[in-house]
């Protein structure tokens, strides 16, 4: 019964949907400075997405090509987690994840400007309502914020930049994959990225010990169910599944950080801020919901 039931695409998209949506908690739980962090969750989902190809007789096979646009993507990404795991520290899980999803419209405004994709009227208006949104949450008075909270808000908008130029390169990587999964590529990058963020962390003098035994399970959590077993669902269902349900189920990823953010964590929302963030999340779904099947296949939560 539990196997059939999980053999809907549209079931495992919305599981991992909910399962990615836990990221940002297991930063809010760990003792670890942002970059180590950032590094753990590449290098455990990294090597198990490579073990679970090995174990399955498959190989990377990719073309010098493929290759050298995954380095691109790796410091993408790499910039994307150094950046982001900063905002939650200042702003909060459910803050922060919001933010990331700010990508729509820089993918909006990449696909004018690279891939000649004129946006559509409800991606234009879009637009100004995320925003409205977002100062709805922040507040209009953007002096009277405290400067850590400040310095959050933009760290958060310039993942959503580092995360777009992720999936341009993905997407890239991606063109003429004859395998319909890009579990080689998410691996590959995967690696890299934690390449490049151990190499930050020395720079940075980060340590990449795990003190507690505690905090070691919840890096676990973060690299294998997370970055791995998420990405899993995900990826494994979004062939099958229609546009607008991908636009739908993975709007559930910054709903339910917000909804963390509160439950785990004891943030208390405003009606003001819950208006916006219903507004931003309208708004980054309606400004998503037409370019949905151009990213959804690198698609990684």
């Amino acid at each position: 019964m539990f196997a059939q039931w999980f053999a809907n695409p549209l079931t495992r998209l919305f599981v991992g949907a909910v399962i990615i949506s836990f990221s940002p908690v297991w930063v809010e739980l760990v003792d670890i400075p942002p970059t180590s962090s950032g590094f753990y969750r590449v290098a455990i989902g990294g090597v198990v997405l490579t073990i679970y190809l090995y174990a399955t007789g498959q190989r990377f096979g990719l073309s010098k090509r493929v290759y050298g646009i995954l380095v691109l993507t790796a410091i993408a990404f790499a910039a994307d987690l150094w950046f982001w795991h900063r905002s939650i520290n200042y702003v909060g899980p459910g803050m922060a994840t919001l933010l990331v999803n700010f990508q729509v419209f820089f993918m909006m405004l990449a696909g004018a400007l690279w891939l000649n994709q004129r946006p559509t009227a409800r991606q234009l208006f879009a637009v100004p309502m995320a925003l409205i949104g977002l100062g709805m949450i922040v507040g209009f008075d953007w002096a009277s914020l405290s400067s850590d909270y400040r310095l959050g808000v933009l760290l958060g908008l310039a993942t959503a930049v580092a995360y777009t130029c992720y999936l341009l390169s993905m997407r890239a990587a991606r063109m003429q994959a004859k395998h319909a999964l890009p579990i080689r590529e998410v691996a590959l990058m995967s690696l890299g990225a934690a390449i490049l963020l151990a190499g930050a962390a020395a720079v940075e003098g980060e340590s990449l010990v795990i003190p507690t035994g505690i905090d070691s399970f919840w890096m676990l959590n973060y690299g294998i169910v997370s970055h791995g077993l998420g990405l899993m669902l995900v990826a494994s269902s979004l062939q099958k599944v229609a546009p607008t349900q991908v636009g739908i189920a993975l709007l559930l990823q910054p709903a339910l950080s917000v909804v963390w953010d509160v439950v785990f964590f004891g943030r208390t929302l405003t009606p003001i801020e819950i208006a916006g963030a219903v507004l931003a999340l309208l708004a980054i779904y309606f400004g998503g919901r037409s370019s949905t099947r151009s990213v959804q296949q690198s698609s990684t939560g």
